[in-house]
């Protein structure tokens, strides 16, 4: 660099230039400084030396940068941190605001990084007390420091291992965090009259800093607006129970400036205080008048509510009262009679202005539903006041839902609540708590307000002139509200058991409606508008409540015993006991089936509630008594069934027939198997038939698809060895062949290959030991030779064809699908791969070749790119390694390189499973070389030498992986350090002289002083472990790496310089 001017000139190019070259090229010529640690004091002389604040924020990233990646010496820190308070108290003052926040966040990772090593870093907060003392300027820069220090000391950083992140954390919480708290507090107090300030913003962020603080060390996700019990510590009593301290962030509040919803927030955390930081039920109550008394202030004056964010923070503290306070306590709370009367009509103006309130609103439904459950437990002759405002609440919710109708109706380009399951489960949440605690008055209400809406909507139906569509539409709309509350207070049941006779009575008589409705949808002229909106809307209702209506009382998982619900329904709607009412919902299931072709929503809603009726042993025995079931068995057509034909529908076509085949295979007869397997024999002599050029059409691809997502359905049903029998004996050999000509024409087309492999790798797993066969069959051997022959078949095919934009549907996602057969295949234990070396046959050589090709057409990188391809990738590279580790052996060195690379690659990935994998891989190589080579007497076996000579040839693979695997413990907290200690083990033992090497360079990474402890460490790692892989010896060492890594990472706490990269 030849002049600091033209160093200012790249960092103005770096940060604002338009020209994304021009940023590249000032970068590269840049990044010197953030790399080499002889720039530290080039970074500081462009601190102290230049007016750009370019060039000021480059220097301070750099340094940023330096300091968080590299091991910095602790005096170097030192002078850094002493150097940063001193340029921060002489120029702090005349920086742009983004330069001083990134000095201040410097200096407060410096500081982080010597909190342990040295006193003086902590230090911190009397420094920050100097600049309290001077100028407005200097006030806000010390206020930024303390605020910056507690979100640095909170914020986990990759270099700092998680146990030494919390010590940190633990050490800054003891000792200084309540004093910083203090500071705070007084800074407000100090500021009440400087009425919206930036100094008051300031203090109030740090003070939200302070209680927001992760005092349990969970890391809990701050952008969240859930918040737990906040564990403050017993040290920080006397402020909570100080009256001032509440009183202080509702004077802020009451200022009404932008900083109100900070103030809320404070609130929000002090009201979420654990319960045990006060000593007596006087002083909680206390606290809990003040807290009542400050929101029924601003209740009564509406001060700050017109903001939404001051308003969502305020619904939020209003749901803590019932989160953290009993019932019993709220109601011995002074002013309480007034307090929850302002809730109430604050409930009921948030509930009628649903577009304002929006998601606010669950916080005030919370708390209402936490108080009614509570009423059971209260032991106070105070009056509640609740049997007076419930009703007013419920009253409140549905109308407002009703009224909201009318506005989504005409808001097309909103999203309507009905469609979106979470916003639904949001709203309905806790309404259902308040409907049972007045069921009889609640039920009532909700049949005097639909009844109307139901004979309205039949007139619709059964009208002989056309209805206005939008009139019809708002009917559905209030109907699809009325049934999902209706399914919201039966799913209630079902959780908590609400029970007694007059509520089975009442359920009965809400369901009835609900169940009136299913013959109305479904007649007259609403049995032509299955391509309305509304009207699907209002079926994904319905099927909704007939989830519910059938878990609490039909079947397997019935709640509880509904003599008094059949007795209702019976009087009601003839429905008298609970197969008569299962036809009813089947009888839905199939319309719904025969009538949707377009809406893939409600089909695949519709298909979820099929499949659940068919999960329970009972209530599947009692859907095969029905002839709506055995119709459904018998037509699988698409005349009958019309969302079959529909290509968006395709993938539903295999949750449809799982479900048929569950029914099927519940009767175990092969003569019913193969009746219900009719439809699918047709289209599959069709397309055997077909020649090439209709096989190849659309009709015919399309038909090809729909075959084999209905045939994976159907083997997924299979769970035992005679219903897989079925399956297998009616495919083979008789049409296996089609699998082959579907491969050897669509390979181009993922479309196709996609199901037909998914199809294929349903069929070689092994689940429930469905494969396991008689001991005089050949079928396990024939089946993967026809997997062989698929195999080959595509990857021969697919290898040579140009890749396209989207690689993965194209290429690798066939690749990933058929790593994952081989792997169930060759793992299934069904197979004695030796018969085919024994016979001379080249099925299992031929596909482990293919597969070889196709792993190595994949670059390293994409493969951990792809996640579902990473996964199938090393799972089968485990299976691979650990019963056919022969033919890994055999393969060039090239490709073993490339393997061995991607396994010690896949030992630092992120996900624990893929890890795990790795090393268990890893441990079967090397127990391998230790048995027939380190330890053997001689090297016999072809496998052996070829092993012998890899390793001979690649002198550093075992030391390479060893130090991965070193690094990894010692550097982060794994959950498998159980796998991940065995492959260790099986290498440590291979050379002893390699083991001392690796531990030689680790020790060098430390200081003297520290090395001869480390070295101990190194002694009781391998102390009581002897020279041999059994299950025992293992087992020791795996003991001993636990205490090995607490050993050393203790020891490292101690020292001043973190470990360096090992690789």
């Amino acid at each position: 660099m030849e002049s600091l001017a033209q160093l200012e000139t790249l960092c103005e190019r770096l940060y604002k230039s338009q020209d994304s070259v021009e940023r590249a090229h000032a970068e590269s010529t840049l990044k010197c400084f953030s790399l080499n640690i002889d720039y530290i004091t080039q970074c500081q002389y462009i601190l102290d030396s230049t007016s750009s604040s370019y060039a000021l924020m480059f220097a301070s990233s750099s340094l940023l940068k330096q300091v968080t990646e590299h091991s910095l010496p602790l005096q170097l820190l030192l002078d850094i941190r002493n150097y940063l308070i001193n340029y921060l108290a002489s120029r702090g003052a005349d920086l742009e605001p983004f330069v001083l926040g990134s000095l201040i966040q410097l200096f407060c990772r410096v500081t982080k990084f010597g909190w342990l090593e040295d006193d003086r870093f902590k230090e911190v907060v009397k420094e920050g007390m100097n600049f309290l003392s001077q100028a407005p300027q200097h006030y806000a820069i010390g206020l930024k420091i303390l605020d910056q220090l507690i979100s640095e000391i909170n914020q986990p950083i990759s270099r700092i291992p998680p146990t030494r992140q919390r010590r940190i954390v633990g050490s800054f919480k003891d000792q200084l965090l309540f004093q910083i708290f203090q500071i705070s507090l007084t800074s407000l107090i100090q500021l009440k009259n400087d009425v919206g300030s930036k100094l008051q913003a300031l203090s109030l962020s740090l003070s939200l800093r302070c209680l927001s603080f992760d005092f349990m060390g969970t890391s809990y996700d701050e952008s969240s607006d859930e918040i737990g019990t906040v564990q403050v510590p017993s040290s920080w009593k006397p402020v909570l129970e100080d009256s001032s301290t509440l009183q202080i962030f509702f004077d802020y509040y009451a200022m009404n400036q932008p900083f109100s919803k900070e103030a809320l927030e404070c609130l929000l955390r002090l009201a979420s205080a654990r319960r045990s930081v006060f000593v007596s039920d006087t002083a909680r109550l206390k606290f809990l008048s003040h807290l009542m008394q400050g929101t029924k202030e601003i209740l009564q004056t509406g001060i700050g509510l017109a903001d939404h964010d001051n308003y969502h923070a305020f619904c939020r503290l209003l749901g803590r009262f019932k989160v953290n306070f009993q019932l019993s306590e709220l109601v011995n709370a002074e002013g309480y009679s007034d307090w929850i009367r302002l809730v109430s009509e604050f409930t009921l103006k948030s509930l009628h202005s649903w577009k304002w309130a929006g998601s606010s609103v669950y916080y005030l439904l919370g708390l209402w539903a936490k108080s009614v459950t509570s009423v059971k437990y209260l032991n106070s002759d105070k009056p509640i006041l609740l049997d007076e405002y419930v009703p007013k609440i419920i009253e409140g919710f549905v109308t407002s839902r009703f009224d909201s109708v009318q506005s989504e109706q005409s808001d097309e380009l909103g999203e309507n609540p009905l469609d979106n399951v979470e916003v639904l489960q949001d709203q309905l949440d806790f309404f259902p708590y308040l409907c049972r605690y007045q069921y009889e008055s609640c039920s009532s209400y909700l049949m005097k307000i639909v009844e109307p809406i139901i004979d309205s909507y039949m007139k619709e139906a059964n009208a002989q002139i056309s209805v206005d569509s939008y009139v019809i539409s708002f009917t559905e709309a209030k109907l699809a509200w009325f049934t999902h509350i209706v399914a919201a207070i039966l799913k209630l049941k079902q959780i908590s058991g609400f029970s007694g006779e007059s509520h089975e009575i009442l359920d009965a008589e809400i369901s009835a409606r609900v169940l009136q409705l299913i013959n109305i949808t479904d007649s007259g002229l609403h049995s032509r508008r299955y391509g309305d909106i509304s009207k699907q809307r209002l079926d994904r209702a319905i099927l909704t409540f007939l989830q519910h209506l059938r878990k609490c009382y039909i079947g397997d998982h019935a709640v509880l015993p509904s003599k008094q619900l059949y007795a209702r329904l019976s009087e009601l709607l003839g429905l008298h006991d609970h197969l008569v009412l299962l036809n009813v919902i089947l009888g839905k299931i199939a319309t719904n089936l025969k009538s949707y072709k377009e809406c893939k929503e409600v089909v695949d809603h519709t298909l979820s509630l099929f499949s659940e009726m068919t999960s329970g042993f009972m209530t599947g025995k009692l859907l095969l008594k029905l002839d709506t079931v055995q119709r459904l068995i018998s037509n699988q057509n698409v005349e009958q069934l019309l969302f079959l034909e529909n290509v968006e529908c395709f993938r539903s076509r295999t949750m449809f027939y799982y479900t048929v085949g569950m029914l099927v295979f519940m009767e175990d007869s092969p003569l019913k198997f193969r009746s219900s397997m009719e439809h699918l024999l047709q289209v599959v002599l069709k397309l055997e038939s077909a020649p090439d050029a209709i096989f190849r059409s659309d009709s015919g691809k399309f038909a090809l698809i729909g075959l084999m997502r209905d045939l994976r359905g159907i083997a997924m049903a299979t769970n035992s060895r005679r219903t897989f029998g079925f399956l297998f004996d009616w495919l083979y050999p008789a049409h296996m062949p089609i699998l082959l000509k579907g491969i050897v024409h669509w390979t181009d087309s993922p479309e196709v290959t996609t199901p037909l492999l998914k199809l294929v790798d349903e069929l070689v797993l092994n689940k429930s030991q469905r494969l396991i066969f008689d001991s005089s069959s050949p079928n396990g051997i024939l089946l993967f030779r026809e997997v062989s022959k698929l195999i080959v078949a595509y990857g021969s095919r697919i290898l040579p064809l140009p890749n396209r934009e989207d690689i993965y549907t194209f290429k690798y996602k066939g690749i990933s699908i058929c790593l994952s057969i081989l792997k169930r295949a060759l793992s299934g234990n069904y197979v004695n791969f030796g018969v085919f070396e024994l016979y001379g046959d080249r099925a299992l050589v031929d596909v482990l070749d293919i597969i070889v090709k196709m792993i190595l057409s994949v670059p390293s990188a994409d493969v951990f790119v792809f996640r579902k391809l990473t996964a199938a990738y090393f799972a089968f590279l485990e299976t691979l390694f650990s019963s056919h580790l022969s033919f890994v052996l055999s393969l060039d060195k090239t490709t073993f390189m490339y393997i061995i690379g991607s396994l010690e690659s896949g030992l630092k990935d992120l996900s624990e499973n893929i890890s795990s994998q790795c090393a268990s891989a890893i441990d079967h190589l090397a127990t391998f070389y230790f048995v027939h080579v380190t330890v053997a007497e001689s090297i016999a076996s072809p496998a052996a030498m070829n092993i012998a000579q890899l390793i001979s040839d690649c002198s550093m693979l075992f030391s390479g992986i060893l130090k991965t695997l070193f690094e990894i413990v010692l550097l982060e907290d794994r959950g498998n350090q159980w796998s991940l200690s065995r492959a260790m083990l099986s290498l440590i033992l291979i050379s002893e002289e390699m083991f001392t090497n690796i531990k030689a360079q680790i020790l060098a990474s430390y200081r003297p002083d520290l090395q001869e402890r480390l070295s101990l460490c190194f002694e009781k790692l391998m102390r009581d472990v002897t020279q041999s892989l059994d299950s025992k010896n293992r087992d020791k060492f795996s003991q001993n790496l636990t205490r090995f890594k607490t050993d050393f990472c203790a020891n490292w706490d101690q020292s001043s310089h973190a470990m360096v990269q090992i690789l």
